[in-house]
């Protein structure tokens, strides 16, 4: 039993005791228990590809090349286009479902 006879002394072995419990801390064993705030973490829901957003890129392109050459309607462009703006409004909230659950 350690017997502690001055303030100073409690301060000093409990100051050890805290420095071993932190040091104790860094062990990579133990990442599985405690969240880690290094390093690269996954995404919480799947994330646009460089081939999805090339695709993507590609068909609103060729929408609006369409468009200038007159090979669709306005009205099929103004339904492609607002198909396409309702997906970009309602992704975020769709996502955020996704999390959620």
């Amino acid at each position: 039993m350690l017997v502690v006879g001055k303030q100073g002394s409690v301060s000093l072995v409990l100051g050890l005791l805290l420095a071993g419990a932190l040091a104790g801390c860094s062990s990579t064993a133990q990442l599985a228990t405690y969240p880690s705030v290094y390093g690269q973490k996954p995404a919480a829901a799947a994330q646009l590809t460089d081939e999805e957003a090339v695709s993507m890129q590609s068909r609103l392109t060729a929408l609006a090349a369409a468009r200038q050459s007159g090979s669709i309607s306005e009205a099929e462009y103004q339904r492609r286009l607002k198909e396409l703006q309702l997906l970009a409004e309602q992704h975020g909230t769709d996502t955020l479902k996704q999390i959620a659950n």
